[in-house]
């Protein structure tokens, strides 16, 4: 996994929780508590997952809070500022969805080791979008916080359901 990630993942717990909680975190996977990830970074996705599943021990959360958190943060705040003109591409939620394929083959072109999930499209109804979520990693539950932030980020109301471990069905709500 890349750095960048974690980098989301620090500056949300220190915003919201302060430093003390991110070195705690840090410490808990026995890392250096003033461990600092490049975004261009290789973590092993173990570690990673590691880093997530202390950051809901020490905050006392659960891992959906924490998956839901992230999401929402990384759609939000997090990537609004490195990935500007991919939110200026799109109108709206479904334009957003549709183009995260794309967004992530551009976006680790020049990365060395990226290996974003991918996705795949269907439309089991007029209203709702089905995304194969296409990853090693089985961050499903990020995923999921991550269209609960697409949801908040164009203030469209969507209904985000976890079908299985790989799919996910969007309902976009007419308002």
């Amino acid at each position: 996994m890349k750095g960048v990630v974690l980098n989301c993942a620090a500056d949300l717990v220190t915003s919201k929780f302060g430093a003390d909680k991110w070195k705690e975190i840090l410490s808990e996977c026995g890392l250096p508590a003033e461990r600092v990830f490049l975004a261009s970074d290789d973590v092993e996705d173990a570690k990673a997952v590691e880093i997530l599943s202390n950051t809901a021990k020490v905050l006392g959360l659960t891992m959906q809070q924490v998956a839901d958190a992230f999401g929402d943060y990384w759609v939000n705040d997090f990537a609004p500022k490195i990935y500007a003109h991919f939110y200026r591409k799109a109108t709206d939620a479904r334009s957003f969805l549709l183009n995260m394929a794309e967004v992530h083959e551009k976006t680790t072109k020049s990365m060395a080791n990226a290996r974003p999930p991918k996705f795949e499209y269907s439309w089991p109804e007029p209203d709702t979008l089905a995304m194969k979520y296409i990853s090693h990693r089985g961050l499903i539950d990020v995923f999921v916080g991550l269209l609960k932030g697409v949801s908040h980020y164009y203030k469209e109301p969507m209904e985000v359901t976890k079908v299985s471990d790989d799919m996910v069905h969007i309902r976009f709500i007419k308002q």
